[in-house]
């Protein structure tokens, strides 16, 4: 049975709550208790139990059971859209689009794909090697410990869940404790899938609590973890593993640069620019935090986003174009960029107002110009609804810009020329660009996903997602049963000039 531990505490460790401060989960969730390290290690237990079977079936198999899962998410999607919203206080449309559309979109491709991509891969073993025969297999690791966020608490959890369970891996999850029921829902889908298929009902493991669960997951005996969070504790997730020389998949913030050139369609790029900015109130990774504009066309370009902005509906229900933020941790760490900004000079054009959504503190959108990398809104992740502007007067200033920040996860470049397209594309220093687009390249599930500098180390999705999560194991098979080879001893004595003349023959050109 799919393990969500037991929310209310035992009379133990109600008695041990009492004399320590009270964690963030109960703070935030007073239905909720943290789960303890012996918890987190019954959890393990249980996944190891339940890989020695599921890894033993053929990838073929291991579809077959996912697509159950796939549907049975398609069959829930009203009580998981519900959930996500209570959690997050974002508005429905974007728990529909962007969390459950994305993820089942994501399995599907998985169902499509994961044969080809970790089957048995046969390799040229060059002339030297002729008389051999290479392959490359993808195994499973074991199991993988995922410590999911909670801006998209479906989506960035169920991501590198899919990705484990279909390279052949069972996995123990916890998610962010903002959003734990979301995480109880997930464990309620695997829970309902095994039951009616009678197996595999201990697939995924969830454990709820503070941050310190987390690093019991870490400190487990799981062979791998996948974390997404802030650079700050995705530093102490690596160190902590490195210990155990144990492999992390780190998902990290980002300061995503969107430049505009001067031949750019500016409708078009104001409107991804307000979108890209203000989708879930902000709190995306993979938001545009920054924006740089061409000065031939950045007055027209302002004008055009403060025009759609001002028009935006914020608020609760479906008929908003953005929710409420999460929580208020977050709400303060924007007010605070907001305040810098605008002491060091920055002008807000419009938006930026506290306002309370069914009772939670939120921020209104905001566009601002007059910014520079003096500011904390251009330079540290603000992850709130916010869209500094800034110009630029040539493409080298642009992509110097662009480039000027320790994150590297996503990126954009606007306009019509596409040498100059090239330039930036090539030029970036980002795991993903997107041309004329924004944010996009996650909706693409062949798409790797991933950053550079302090946005990350490994990637998810696509080819390279699956193969983080499996195990590469090199065979080299003997083709003709000689009964020796030419370089076992007793060496032969026309070996060493035989291999030098082979030297001067084989580098000739």
């Amino acid at each position: 049975m799919t393990s969500v531990v037991d929310p209310k505490p035992s009379a133990v460790q109600a008695d041990a709550a009492q004399e320590k401060q009270v964690t963030l989960l109960m703070q935030l969730h007073p239905d909720l208790t943290d789960a303890t390290v012996e918890d987190v290690d019954k959890a393990v237990e249980i996944s190891k139990e339940c890989f020695l079977k599921w890894s033993k079936l053929s990838i073929r198999d291991r579809v077959a059971y996912l697509r159950k899962v796939r549907k049975e998410i398609a069959a829930s999607v009203d009580e998981i859209v519900d959930v996500i919203v209570e959690d997050t206080g974002k508005i429905p449309v974007e728990a529909l689009v962007n969390e459950v559309l994305v993820t089942l979109e994501l399995i599907k491709w998985y169902e499509n794909n994961v044969e080809r991509i970790l089957g048995n891969e046969r390799v040229s073993t060059g002339l030297l090697m002729a008389h051999k025969r290479g392959e490359i297999r993808y195994q499973p690791l074991g199991v993988v410990g995922i410590v999911s966020p909670w801006n998209y608490p479906l989506t960035l959890s169920m991501g590198p869940i899919m990705a484990a369970l279909f390279a052949g891996n069972t996995v123990v999850v916890k998610p962010s404790e903002v959003t734990p029921h979301v995480g109880i829902e997930v464990a309620e889908i695997f829970r309902r899938v095994g039951e009616k298929n009678g197996q595999f009902e201990n697939l995924v493991q969830v454990v709820v609590g503070s941050g310190h669960v987390g690093e019991f997951i870490v400190r487990s005996k799981v062979n791998k973890v996948a974390f997404t969070g802030s650079v700050k504790t995705g530093k102490r997730v690596m160190s902590v593993a490195s210990e155990t020389l144990k492999p992390v998949v780190l998902e990290l913030g980002g300061k995503d640069p969107m430049v505009v050139l001067d031949d750019a369609n500016l409708d078009r790029a104001a409107k991804g620019a307000v979108w890209g900015a203000f989708t879930n109130s902000g709190q995306t990774c993979m938001a545009v935090e920054r924006v740089y504009v061409h000065e031939k066309v950045f007055d027209k370009f302002v004008e055009k986003v403060v025009d759609i902005t001002s028009k935006l509906r914020q608020g609760e229900g479906s008929n908003m174009d953005l929710g409420a933020m999460t929580w208020q941790r977050q709400t303060d760490i924007v007010r605070r960029h907001l305040k810098d900004a605008i002491e060091k000079g920055a002008k807000v054009l419009v938006g930026g107002q506290d306002i309370v959504i069914n009772s939670r503190q939120s921020v209104s959108p905001a566009v601002l110009v007059d910014v520079d990398h003096t500011m904390d809104i251009m330079t540290q992740e603000t992850f709130g609804p916010v869209l500094p502007i800034m110009k630029f007067k040539d493409d080298e200033e642009g992509l110097a810009l662009a480039n000027d920040s320790v994150y590297g996860l996503n990126s954009s470049v606007w306009g019509k020329d596409t040498s100059r397209i090239e330039y930036f594309v090539k030029n970036m220093q980002a795991g993903n660009v997107c041309v004329n687009d924004t944010m996009v390249s996650y909706a693409i599930s062949a798409l790797p996903f991933g950053g550079v500098g302090e946005s990350g180390i490994g990637r998810t999705h696509g080819e390279e997602g699956l193969r983080e999560m499996s195990q590469i194991k090199s065979v080299a098979y003997d083709r003709f049963n000689l009964k020796t080879e030419v370089q076992w001893m007793p060496i032969a004595s026309w070996l060493e000039p035989m291999a030098k003349r082979l030297i001067k023959f084989r580098n000739r050109w």
